[in-house]
């Protein structure tokens, strides 16, 4: 058994150099031994990677099974009045819009990612209304909401790229204050045919209160330093 002259290092009979410090390994009472396989790949590979649209066909197949199943039996074995099968039939759909696109299509805009993502969850909640027979508060609270988040998350995709992590901070606290008063605005309109606003002001207010001194510390260049080294930023 050798050991490297200069790092200790255990040696294998096959080793020509340290594997650790690349020292000449010199033992006349030892020489290199030229039969053994050496302990480690001679030449240097990767891993083949993944291919993109099988994995995408896979996820295509599985759900697209769960979906089928589920509908045949709600429809021939276990029917009901109430068509329980388009909860898991949407919960497919959405997960699939989800995986799927940005697996296919390579370089996907993000707006374009967050888009798509929020369809799904518009189709997903349109499927739960035809069970309930609430095509009415579909089109008059849940769309609303879906998109109006949808357009807040869109937008955020798009000024969120290239944004130092303070400026991405006002930025997310800013659309979540302005959806939420969406969220109440469009409540109080499908319950009272106006606009109360209550408990939105607050979350805004606290909001507003956050974004304050973030936007100080964004603008303020020996601030802003001293943040970044604190927090590591």
């Amino acid at each position: 058994m050798s050991y490297c002259v200069h790092c200790g290092v255990e040696l294998d009979p096959t080793a020509r150099t340290c594997p650790l410090c690349h020292t000449q390994v010199v033992d006349p009472q030892q020489p290199v031994d030229t039969e053994l396989p050496p302990p480690f790949p001679s030449r240097r590979e990767e891993v083949p990677p993944v291919s993109k649209k099988e994995v995408a066909l896979l996820l295509t197949a599985m759900l697209a099974s769960v979906a089928v199943c589920c509908g045949l039996l709600n429809l021939l074995f276990l029917h009901s009045s109430r068509p329980w099968s388009l909860y898991v039939i949407g919960a497919a759909v959405m997960l699939w819009m989800w995986l799927v696109p940005p697996l296919l299509l390579r370089g996907m805009p993000l707006w374009l990612r967050l888009g798509l993502d929020a369809c799904a969850v518009g189709v997903y909640v349109y499927l739960i209304s035809i069970d309930l027979h609430g095509l009415e508060w579909y089109l008059g609270l849940a769309l609303p909401i879906i998109l109006t988040g949808g357009a807040v998350v869109v937008a955020l995709g798009f000024l969120l790229r290239g944004r130092s992590i303070l400026s991405s901070l006002i930025l997310i606290i800013g659309g979540v204050g302005i959806f939420i008063m969406s969220i109440e605005l469009y409540v109080d309109r499908w319950l009272t045919g106006r606009w109360q606003p209550g408990w939105s002001l607050v979350v805004a207010a606290v909001c507003l209160s956050m974004m304050i001194p973030l936007i100080v510390v964004r603008w303020r260049p020996a601030l802003r330093d001293e943040v970044r080294k604190r927090f590591h930023m």
